[in-house]
């Protein structure tokens, strides 16, 4: 008894109170861990989901990102082939077609030359970034007007080399005819970086792309008449010299002369470089004066001409775009193979240089007059002195080697030509035919 009494009650003083206050704290502590446990798995779970809502977040916006690229893909790819493949009848002719990818193919002379391509068989696939330079509702619809007629336009810029890369890698391009560009003489005023970026910039960068290419494509490219800068000798001929740049946009022209050089005769890229005079016609820029003047007259608006030192008339050689078209097809199907393996010159390969113009200079009240008498308005001329802006008071071209080498003969003059782009104009933008100060 008293044993079970010493059990019950232990001789030492407080140790019942001690160890039954201790019990009460390991049943306070024993609620406060099982409660802490449970906090701690409750954090943890909140921390596991919203780790998943963020991974599942960033996996929806990698993948919208991914659907919404315009280049891509199983079906990209197939679209990419159906547009490069040569529709010539078999036994044609005129061989088996081309398949030319056209860089710039929603601006005005790459849509009227991928159009030309395809019309006559050959593969075109075109890349444009549809900048805002001018107004992206016109690219768009030469753009449309493309895929109607079965050429696909990829949006992408030239800078990008993992799209060019993929884009050599579907298909086995022959051509490339290099039309993009950051076009405007005055404009370089304002933005000089675009011009770096695209015609320097971006050129280079489709360069590499195409030396690395496995066959490598020959390479025709626009070049522009403004490399002649302040050369006085007329008509302006390819061996006149080309270092007196007036503009910047004429210095990365000319920059993009050396450089097209320096990858043939290093990597054995075959060149043809095109020097465009003044182009006009259906479906042009709106920065052109042709194309500002006609929109201005039939608003009521004044239009600005410019006149030269000791009050002389500027004068352009304005060449139609049809006959620019016929150049540029001529210097694709007249092009040399690239000798060039690997990214490594397997022998000389072909560089060449040519203008492309009409050979009549107009003066610019001559062509105001052609645009009174088509679009049957009264101009609002308002004459001042030529700014320092780059521009230059005349250009006249000798074609007489790309005559002799492309077979090329412009047949269309200024009159017949501005008829022409008025009858699109007046359709395009939606004006009645008797419409007077709109």
């Amino acid at each position: 008894m008293r044993a079970l009494e010493d059990d019950l009650f232990p001789s030492t003083p407080g140790k019942v109170k001690i160890e039954r206050a201790g019990g009460a704290m390991n049943r306070q502590l024993h609620r406060c861990f099982a409660s802490t446990s449970t906090m701690f798995l409750w954090a943890l779970f909140l921390v596991a989901m919203t780790a998943s809502y963020l991974s599942f977040q960033s996996f929806v916006d990698t993948s919208s990102k991914y659907f919404a690229a315009s280049w891509g893909g199983l079906h990209w790819e197939r679209q990419i082939r159906a547009s490069a493949a040569p529709r010539r009848p078999p036994g044609s002719a005129a061989g088996a077609g081309m398949s030319v990818l056209v860089t710039g193919a929603s601006g005005f002379v790459g849509a009227h030359c991928s159009l030309a391509l395809r019309k006559r068989g050959d593969g075109v696939v075109g890349i444009d970034n549809f900048n805002a330079y001018y107004d992206p509702s016109l690219k768009k619809a030469r753009k449309a007007l493309l895929a109607s007629h079965g050429v696909y336009v990829v949006e992408g810029d030239i800078n990008d080399g993992r799209l060019l890369a993929k884009l050599f890698d579907v298909v086995p391009f022959t051509h490339v005819l290099h039309l993009a560009a950051q076009a405007g003489v005055r404009y370089a005023m304002e933005n000089p970086a675009s011009y770096v970026h695209s015609n320097v910039a971006g050129l280079v960068t489709l360069l590499e792309a195409c030396k690395n290419a496995d066959p490598q494509p020959a390479v025709v490219w626009a070049s522009s008449s403004s490399v002649y800068g302040l050369n006085d000798k007329v008509p302006f001929s390819e061996s006149h010299r080309t270092d007196q740049p007036a503009s910047l946009y004429a210095a990365t022209k000319k920059a993009g002369e050396e450089i097209t050089h320096s990858y043939n005769h290093i990597y054995g890229l075959s060149v043809t470089g095109l020097r465009f005079f003044t182009v006009y016609g259906p479906w042009g820029r709106p920065d052109m004066a042709y194309f500002s003047f006609t929109r201005n007259i039939l608003q009521g608006k004044p239009i600005t001409v410019y006149r030269g030192k000791n009050h002389v008339d500027l004068a352009r050689d304005f060449t139609y775009i049809d006959d620019i078209v016929k150049g540029c097809l001529g210097s694709l199907d007249t092009a040399g193979r690239s000798t060039g393996t690997g990214g490594k010159k397997r022998g000389p390969a072909p560089y060449r240089i040519f203008n492309l113009g009409n050979t009549s200079p107009v003066t610019v009240p001559t062509l105001v007059s052609i645009l009174e008498k088509h679009l049957r308005v009264k101009a609002k001329k308002h004459v001042v002195e030529m700014p320092g802006n780059g521009d230059v008071p005349f250009t006249h071209a000798n074609i007489s080697l790309a005559r002799q080498q492309l077979g090329y003969k412009p047949t269309t003059n200024l009159d017949a030509g501005l008829k022409k782009f008025v009858k699109w104009y007046l359709s395009y933008y939606g004006y009645s035919r008797g419409a007077k100060n709109l």
